[in-house]
């Protein structure tokens, strides 16, 4: 029988998911949202593309099904 292990994906942290992050600056405008203006970017939160939002990979680094 073939022991099959698992590790905590280094990428996530085991959360699954990777947050997005805000930037905000006074120096740029950003964007309109209806009459104002937003001064901060922000990127969604993703699946973690490397364990595919398992939180785990396999001790080889591959992903986790």
């Amino acid at each position: 029988m073939t022991e099959h292990k698992e590790m905590i994906c280094p990428e996530c942290k085991g959360e699954k998911v990777i947050s997005g992050t805000c930037t905000c600056d006074n120096e740029w405008r950003g964007s309109m949202s209806g009459n104002e203006w937003e001064g901060c970017k922000c990127a969604p939160e993703i699946t973690c593309p490397k364990c595919q939002g398992t939180g785990y990979v396999a001790a080889g680094g591959t992903c986790h099904d």
